[in-house]
């Protein structure tokens, strides 16, 4: 058993039982934090435009693993003083960093690139869109995590104004929405992502932010190499080395990887796991903005209409915070 935010005893994994629990309190958040949220919606964005574009030229698990590793290699060099300042806290707790190594790193990506192959685009955004509502549904179950009114009334207006993005405006879309094998790949992949921004409230004090998302990428390495090698032995896996495949490698690593995921690591601690996963409702607004930089797709009144109500809904969300945890020292 596991003690929640507000004392309260709840079930959960039994690695948490030893892990220490930041307290809790209100305090105000900086506004570069919501900044950042902002950024890291717009790199996973691009994430999923380069998705769409390589699409049968780099297999699932190539992808995810060439993701990671482009990732490790930028990141190393950058983190190498801090990683050796941070040894000794990496040692004490190795254990935390592997459970969000699992959770966060590697699987989330597989089973968006699985699913993507079996189910349509806009069934897998429509069911990326339900990570906030799955963040705050499990913070409660593992956390007793509370959730005000205005913290529901945001992730409703914004799940509206996703709807109105992905349908085009005409509701008669969303009756064609059903649940396949793909479908249910993707949900776990959502499932994955929204634990491990629930978990992040594990992270110890006495460990950099950036020691920890170097240390979890070298753990979702070690886990996806076997599963890579698989796959291209056994599965008849591939990567096509063009300059195009190699660019978007290169940008799945720096960028939706590394970047952001410091950026997202950082913000989750400031602002709270509820809070930050309401921003993730502002990736299909990106997508669409650059869909129709890169892709050629014009931005319609829907769009429009869609990303002002994104953008409310994170208003109403970010206003109905009540407590979020205490970060631990960069």
């Amino acid at each position: 058993m596991a003690l929640g935010p507000e004392g309260s005893r709840s079930s959960g994994p039994s690695i948490i039982c030893c892990l220490p629990l930041p307290a809790f309190a209100a305090r105000p958040v900086p506004r570069a934090s919501y900044l950042l949220l902002i950024l890291t919606m717009l790199f996973w964005s691009g994430n999923w435009i380069i998705g769409r574009a390589i699409a049968g030229h780099v297999t699932p698990f190539a992808m995810t693993f060439a993701r990671w590793a482009v990732a490790v290699l930028f990141m190393v060099p950058f983190a190498w003083k801090d990683l050796r300042a941070n040894w000794p806290a990496i040692r004490r707790h190795w254990k935390i960093i592997v459970w969000l190594g699992i959770w966060g790193t590697g699987p989330y990506n597989v089973f968006t690139y699985m699913g993507l192959q079996y189910t349509t685009a806009t069934n897998g955004v429509i069911l990326n869109s339900a990570v906030p509502v799955m963040i705050i549904l499990l913070g409660w179950l593992i956390y007793r995590d509370t959730v005000t009114w205005v913290q529901a009334l945001g992730v409703l207006v914004s799940l509206v104004g996703v709807a109105a993005i992905l349908t085009r405006g005409d509701p008669s879309v969303l009756a064609s929405f059903s649940l396949n094998h793909g479908d249910l790949i993707l949900l776990v992949g959502v499932a994955f992502w929204a634990a491990y921004t629930i978990f992040l409230r594990l992270k110890p004090p006495d460990l950099s932010g950036l020691s920890l998302v170097v240390s979890c990428a070298v753990v979702g390495v070690a886990l996806l190499l076997p599963l890579f090698v698989y796959e291209m032995l056994v599965l008849g896996g591939r990567i096509e080395w063009t300059y195009a495949t190699v660019g978007a490698m290169l940008y799945v690593g720096i960028f939706p990887s590394f970047v952001a995921y410091v950026f997202w690591n950082r913000a989750v601690h400031e602002v709270g796991s509820n809070i930050a996963g309401i921003f993730m409702h502002l990736m299909p607004a990106f997508a669409s903005v650059l869909a129709w930089i890169f892709l050629g797709e014009r931005i319609q009144a829907f769009h429009l209409a869609g990303f002002a109500l994104i953008l409310g809904g994170i208003t109403l969300t970010a206003r109905g915070r009540r407590a979020v945890p205490e970060p631990g020292p960069e």
